[in-house]
């Protein structure tokens, strides 16, 4: 919640070239993931979801909760020419006593993002956008995608005021336990600066089944998917 992670989660960062990891639309299936989700530490539960809003609109939400920390995030996008594109997304994190919300607006007709909220003024953008670029959340589903496929993992992703080039790399193929069944993953791994995101991708799965995130060597974030519907 995010992302690269902070206090949100960065699945680009998880994350999870649009141009090739835009998931094609009969591939976007609504579904419910409930996670084990850890934060700095301290147990708590995730979950994602993706539900049909209208026409060729969906809606993606992730949703953290732990006694240290509240984190939610939420993106509207479409479907154009084989590509999922953000519209809109919202950030929203509580860590103690302290509060965030980042409010983000892609408007393609413009061809720039902008972001509005707890934001600093060089952070509000606007940034030019490509066709093909995607934000944190949305690198889940072409990770998944790609993952599967064999395809390169290289994203760009617009978030927070600035782009960043994520690529992923498979480290090798591992077992994860879901719903205690084993089941065989593709390990894959993104590092950037001193901070590296890990996720595990199990075929016929929507998102990774599990997504870790590290800074300076330290778990920050780890997510084990416990049931998808």
């Amino acid at each position: 919640m995010t992302t690269h992670l902070s206090t949100k989660i960065r699945f680009a960062a998880l994350a999870f070239a649009l141009a090739a990891a835009s998931a094609p639309a009969a591939a976007v299936k609504p579904f419910s993931a409930d996670y084990q989700a850890s934060y700095m530490g301290i147990q708590g539960a995730g979950r994602m979801s993706l539900a049909q809003a209208d026409g060729n609109r969906w809606k993606y939400n992730l949703s953290i909760s732990s006694p240290l920390a509240e984190l939610q995030q939420s993106t509207t996008f479409d479907e154009n020419g084989g590509q999922l594109r953000p519209l809109s997304g919202s950030d929203s994190s509580k860590v103690l006593t302290k509060k965030k919300t980042k409010n983000a607006s892609y408007d393609w007709s413009r061809g720039v993002a902008t972001w509005s909220g707890d934001v600093k003024p060089d952070r509000a953008g606007p940034i030019k956008l490509q066709s093909g670029d995607l934000d944190a959340l949305l690198i889940n589903l072409a990770l998944v995608r790609d993952a599967n496929a064999g395809k390169p993992m290289s994203y760009r992703m617009v978030e927070d005021g600035r782009t960043k080039q994520l690529t992923y790399t498979v480290v090798g193929k591992e077992a994860i336990t879901i719903g205690g069944k084993s089941q065989q993953a593709t390990k894959v791994s993104s590092k950037n600066g001193d901070k590296e995101t890990i996720a595990w991708v199990v075929p016929g799965m929507p998102v990774p089944a599990r997504i870790l995130q590290r800074e300076n060597g330290n778990d920050a974030i780890d997510l084990r998917v416990q049931a998808v519907r």
